[in-house]
């Protein structure tokens, strides 16, 4: 299984999500085909150093409901970012894949976590 390390500190919000939806699909490979999952692990860090523009924090909103009547739930990007932020990436990556069977397996490939790059040592 390849595996692609990807650090989000600084960068923009939407460009992550867009670049990791890309490589879980396969499209940056040669080998693409539409029907199949590749084989490809991807490791998402620092998730709360994201660079998001604009009144994002303020306006943008995400919403929930459990299917009972009056339990629509909201949040703003900005609440929800100090809450989970990784949890911000993955309904953006979520949003950016096919809607079709194989989504949920994309996301079973990705793993997110809010701290630094872990440094990896070469044992000779």
């Amino acid at each position: 299984m390849k595996e692609h390390v990807i650090d989000a500190k600084g960068k923009a919000f939407g460009r992550i999500a867009s670049e990791i939806a890309m490589v879980l699909t396969g499209k940056n490979s040669v080998l693409y085909r539409p029907n199949v999952v590749p084989s490809v692990a991807v490791r998402v860090y620092n998730t709360d150093a994201l660079k998001i523009s604009g009144r994002k924090m303020l306006q943008k909103m995400y919403y929930r409901h459990s299917g009972r009547i009056g339990n629509l739930k909201e949040e703003t990007l900005g609440n929800l970012m100090k809450r989970d932020s990784r949890q911000v990436v993955e309904l953006a990556v979520f949003g950016m894949l096919p809607k079709n069977r194989l989504r949920k397996e994309y996301m079973k490939h990705i793993s997110f976590y809010k701290g630094q790059v872990p440094k990896v040592t070469k044992e000779e």
